[in-house]
C-alpha cells in the first residue's frame, strides 16, 4: 500500500463535486440588485445568451430555470402528444424521458454502447415505427453520440433530433459543436455542471422557425418577449406554455462562470487527464475500465467514471473510499428498469446498459480540486484490492 497523503491524518472529507466560484459573481449579482431588474430576461440574461450563441454556434440561446424545463420546452415545440414515440437512452437521467411522458407520449428505451456507454445508434433503425416523432440523444460523459449515423436515419424517416447535452458544454463530433445538430439542445446550469447558478439551463435552438414559438412558450404562452421589444403595443396569451424563465439574478451569477469557462475546461481537463494517467495500470490489473473517448469526439471534461469488473467489485471500492472520506458515486439506474419505466414499456431487456449501470462509479471531480486531494484520492482508490 502507497503512504498515505498528508490529507489523510486530517480525514478530510473529498466531496464529489465543490461548485467552483470564479470571483465575479457577487459583483454581478449587486449589479442586477443596484439595476433592479430581477426577473427574468433582463440585461444579464441578454448576455449569458450571446455568449452562448458566439461560442456554440447555434441560431438562438434561452435560459430556462432548468436543462428539465428546457427538455420539457423542446417536447412542446415538437407538438409531441399521446399515441407518438420518442426514442431515448435507458442509461440517462429522468428528465430526458419525463419531458416527452409529459405530454403524453411514450418513451422508446434503446441500449447503450459498450465503449461510449452514449445510445448504440446501430439499435435505433428497429426500432422506428410509423409513430416516432424524435430521437432524444444524450451525450454521456460529455462525449459525442455516432451523430453522422443517427442524423442519416434521422433524415431517411423524417424524424426530428432532440439533443440533452447537459454533460457536454463545448464538446464537439468531428469539429462541430453539440447542441448544433438537433432542431433542439438543452443545457445543465445545475451544481454539479462544468458552469453553474445552482439551478438552471438554456434551451439552443437551431431551427429560425421555431425561435418565435420558443419565446410565447417560455413566457407563460404570451407573447411578451415582442411586447419588450416594442414589436406590439400590449401583450397577451397566445399559445400552450410556462414559467420556464429563470431570475436575472441567476443570470448574473452565471455570466461569472460562462466568462471563466475556459479557464475552468483547462483546469478540469488537467484533472481528468491526471486520473487517466495516473489510474491507467491500477485499472488494467484490476480488470476496471477507464473511459473511451473516440478521437473524433472532443470532450467536455465533464466527468470521471471506472466501469468495475463486477458488482461487488463497485461496493467494494464505493465502501474503501467512504472509509477514506473520499466520496464515490454510482449513476444511472437504467430508466427501463424503474418503476415507471416498466409501468410505461413492461419488461425490456438492455444487457449492455443493465450491466454498466451495476458496475459504474464517478470519482470526485472538480475545478479547484488542489493536488493534494487529487493525490489523495488516486492513492485511495489504488489502495483498494479486491477481497
Amino acid at each position: 500500500m502507497a503512504s498515505p497523503s498528508p490529507i489523510a491524518g486530517a480525514r478530510a472529507r473529498i466531496p464529489f463535486n465543490r461548485p467552483l466560484v470564479t470571483g465575479r459573481e457577487a459583483e454581478y449579482i449587486a449589479q442586477a440588485i443596484e439595476q433592479r431588474w430581477l426577473s427574468g430576461d433582463g440585461p444579464f440574461t441578454h448576455r449569458c445568451q450571446q455568449l452562448l450563441q458566439a461560442r456554440l454556434g447555434v441560431e438562438t440561446s434561452l435560459l430556462t430555470t432548468s436543462c428539465t424545463h428546457a427538455l420539457e420546452m423542446a417536447a412542446l415545440l415538437l407538438d409531441v402528444g399521446p399515441g407518438d414515440e420518442v426514442i431515448i437512452p435507458t442509461f440517462t437521467f429522468v428528465s430526458t424521458a419525463n419531458a416527452f411522458v409529459l405530454r403524453g407520449a411514450t418513451p422508446v428505451f434503446a441500449d447503450s454502447r459498450a465503449d461510449t456507454l452514449n445510445i448504440d445508434e446501430r439499435q435505433i433503425e428497429s426500432l422506428i415505427t410509423r409513430r416516432t416523432r424524435a430521437i432524444a440523444l444524450v451525450h454521456y460523459a460529455g462525449v459525442a453520440c455516432e451523430m453522422d449515423a443517427i442524423v442519416a436515419l434521422a433524415n431517411a424517416h423524417k424524424i426530428a433530433i432532440v439533443e440533452d447535452t447537459a454533460h457536454a458544454l463545448l464538446s464537439a463530433y468531428r469539429g462541430r459543436m453539440l447542441g448544433t445538430f438537433g432542431s433542439t439542445a438543452s443545457l445543465s446550469f445545475h451544481e454539479t455542471k462544468n458552469v453553474t447558478c445552482g439551478e438552471g439551463g438554456a434551451l439552443l435552438i437551431n431551427d429560425a422557425n421555431l425561435v418565435e414559438r420558443a419565446e410565447i412558450l417560455r413566457e407563460k404562452g404570451t407573447n411578451r418577449s415582442r411586447f419588450h421589444r416594442g414589436q406590439i403595443d400590449k401583450y397577451t396569451w397566445v399559445d400552450v406554455g410556462s414559467s420556464y424563465l429563470p431570475s436575472d439574478m441567476l443570470a448574473a451569477y452565471l455570466l461569472a462562470q460562462l466568462e471563466a469557462l475556459d479557464d475552468i475546461q483547462h483546469r478540469r481537463r488537467a484533472v481528468w487527464n491526471t486520473y487517466h494517467r495516473e489510474l491507467a495500470a491500477w485499472a488494467a490489473t484490476h480488470g476496471v475500465a477507464q473511459p473511451t473517448v473516440p478521437p473524433h469526439c472532443d470532450q467536455s471534461w465533464h466527468m470521471y467514471y471506472l466501469v468495475m469488473p463486477t458488482a461487488e467489485a463497485r461496493t467494494g471500492l464505493i465502501a474503501h473510499l467512504a472509509e477514506r472520506s473520499v466520496s464515490a458515486v454510482f449513476h444511472y439506474i437504467p430508466l427501463h428498469q424503474s418503476e415507471m419505466g416498466q409501468r410505461l414499456v413492461g419488461n425490456v431487456s438492455l444487457p449492455v446498459a443493465e450491466s454498466v449501470s451495476e458496475r459504474l462509479l464517478r470519482l470526485p471531480m472538480y475545478a479547484d480540486m488542489t493536488e493534494s486531494e487529487l493525490a489523495y484520492v488516486l492513492d485511495s482508490v489504488r489502495s483498494w484490492r479486491a477481497s
